[in-house]
């Protein structure tokens, strides 16, 4: 349920509150004079043994009428305080996912920017607490401006989306696999040295995506550090990514070209 319909629905529940509380207080009130007028004394009463008698039983049907009205309000009550539960939970569901969309990238279906800034302090003071290794690998992809260029918006995202999705089954569950943004992913590898890295690497490799007829082959440029106990997230970040632009630099320094102009080697 939209958040404007929530609102509209708590709105109505607020509306039918107040109207059964002033119909109440209203009845209630006009019940209650009707009782006090019917137990006044009066010359004829005490002369009409049968009309007091019909007046006695008239005021104890108003006084029915009183009970069972506040039965019918104690019963309303309990609807409208069902209503409002159901809707705050509806209200809390929404909240919940807002809460995911804001820190999921909508492309790829990883954790975003914000999503790392929020996860990796726990990560980081978890690692301290338990005393294990965390790493953080650095991932960016080769040329996807060229494919963007060459063949179309549509395959740069399917580029990013199979990625993506190499990189969610390339790396363990306990691992947190990030897009940072355009074309540079984050993987948080909880417990792993970095002589370890080069095994998710291995799974990360020979990728390629069909599109047009064509078979693009997508590869990256890759850095990774391990945690180091005192600096901050962005410290640790920053090391991750200077490691990712030495690679980067690393292999564009050693590129050699056909005389056609297309290249032969690719950082991974």
């Amino acid at each position: 349920m939209a958040g404007k319909e929530i609102g509209h629905s708590l709105h109505k529940v607020e509306r039918r509150d107040w109207w059964l509380w002033g119909t109440a207080v209203l009845i209630m009130l006009l019940l209650a004079s009707a009782v006090c007028l019917l137990s006044f004394s009066s010359p004829w009463r005490e002369r009409d043994t049968l009309l007091q008698s019909q007046l006695e039983s008239a005021a104890s049907g108003l006084v029915a009428l009183i009970l069972l009205f506040s039965l019918f309000a104690v019963n309303q009550q309990i609807t409208i305080k069902k209503l409002r539960r159901g809707l705050a939970e509806e209200m809390a569901k929404t909240a919940e996912v807002f809460e995911k969309l804001a820190i999921l990238d909508p492309l790829t279906g990883l954790y975003n920017r914000r999503g790392v800034t929020e996860l990796l302090p726990a990560e980081m003071a978890r690692a301290d607490r338990q005393g294990y290794t965390l790493t953080a690998l650095m991932l960016d992809l080769n040329r996807l401006k060229q494919i963007n260029d060459g063949y179309g918006h549509s395959a740069g995202d399917l580029a990013l989306v199979e990625f993506a999705r190499r990189l969610r089954k390339g790396v363990r569950s306990s691992d947190l696999p990030v897009r940072v943004g355009g074309d540079e992913f984050l993987v948080l590898l909880p417990e792993c040295t970095a002589a370890e890295v080069v095994h998710a690497l291995d799974r990360l490799s020979g990728l390629e995506i069909a599109t047009s007829g064509n078979r693009i082959p997508v590869t990256f440029a890759a850095g990774w550090v391990e945690y180091q106990t005192g600096e901050s997230p962005e410290q640790f970040l920053e090391r991750a990514d200077q490691a990712l632009y030495a690679d980067k630099h690393a292999g564009k320094a050693v590129q050699n070209v056909h005389e056609d102009g297309d290249q032969i080697r690719q950082n991974v």
